[in-house]
């Protein structure tokens, strides 16, 4: 399970989740979590890119830029220096700053197995220097990162981040920054290309700069195309939310593929959601295709959370062909 130190941060805060004992038992959790450092959504949510005065940049290439539509449209970073970044809360306007020692703090009062060192996230279309830049300041801020982990282990894994966006050199450059550095695992962050094909190959390219000891997972991609496809180059882990956005929309996920659920056809299709995988009978196997048409267009509450655990369980019993797969060198 991932979860979130940005969205935790603001609430109910580290010290809540501290005085429960930790996610685990915050959650009832009892398999592995991993948190990240907060800087993805800090910096895919952030307003303005600025530089270290807090000016803000006029040319282009800023960091992603807001969803006009999410909540958390009312916060936005309020500056970036070397000592990391000031936001502002969209949950009660208070100042928050995240630096690399305050994201691992944070981490250890949520008690994760694996842990992310704070990065820095450039938009898709910051390129050259920029980007350079951006890496570097990523680097520096995860060896502080690294340094405060390494005072107070408490039996957690931290995954160094690798970055470089679409560039090869930058890439490799980060490989050997992480590889020289004890890092328990490492994590492919930034950019990954406009589409799969791009990412397939990045990856196809990064693969053998990766310490071969260490596990690698890959940040915010887990559909249930790219899972197979990325594990021939190495990947281990995977996370994202896109399996529960597409089905709070309607799209439940199969062996025979994707389904819009919205369709008129499903009306009085009275089949299994998907039938031939016995091992989603615990979850949503006895519902009818019928019966999620009817909760869909009726917008009951019950739908978002039927579809969400049928594509969650689809998405581990996929992972669990993949490790098939894998120890049958198939893959």
């Amino acid at each position: 399970m991932f979860s979130n130190t940005y969205h935790l941060l603001v609430h109910p805060g580290p010290e809540v989740i501290e005085q429960a004992g930790g996610l685990h038992k915050f959650m009832g959790r009892r398999g592995p979590i991993i948190t990240d450092s907060g800087g993805f959504q800090l910096f895919s949510l952030g307003q303005i890119e600025r530089d270290e005065n807090g000016d803000p940049i006029a040319e282009g290439g800023e960091l992603k830029s807001r969803s006009q539509y999410s909540k958390e449209d009312q916060s936005c970073i309020l500056s970036v220096s070397e000592e990391g970044a000031q936001f502002r809360s969209y949950r009660d306007g208070r100042l928050i700053m995240l630096t690399p020692e305050s994201s691992v703090q944070a981490q250890k009062a949520f008690g994760a197995d694996i842990i992310i060192p704070l990065d820095e996230l450039p938009g898709n279309d910051v390129t050259g220097s920029r980007l350079s830049d951006s890496v570097a300041r990523s680097h520096r801020w995860m060896a502080r990162s690294l340094r405060e982990h390494k005072t107070d282990v408490r039996g957690q894994a931290m995954y160094g981040v690798l970055h470089g966006g679409t560039d090869r050199a930058l890439r490799a450059e980060s490989a050997q920054f992480l590889s020289e550095r004890e890092f328990d695992g490492t994590a492919i962050g930034g950019s990954l290309g406009a589409n799969r094909k791009e990412m397939l190959g990045l990856l196809a390219d990064i693969a053998p700069t990766l310490p071969d000891e260490r596990p690698v997972h890959l940040l915010g991609i887990a559909d249930e195309v790219s899972v197979i496809s990325a594990s021939v180059y190495g990947i281990d882990t995977f996370d994202s939310c896109w399996p529960t956005r597409v089905a709070r929309h309607g799209t439940l996920l199969t062996r025979e593929g994707r389904i819009n659920i919205r369709a008129t056809k499903f009306l009085t299709d009275f089949r299994h959601i998907e039938p031939s995988i016995p091992e989603l009978a615990d979850m949503t196997g006895c519902v009818t295709r019928a019966y999620m048409h009817h909760l869909f267009k009726q917008r009951e509450p019950l739908f978002t959370m039927l579809a969400s655990m049928h594509n969650i369980a689809f998405m581990n019993w996929q992972m669990a062909r993949v490790r098939e797969m894998i120890a049958s060198d198939q893959i």
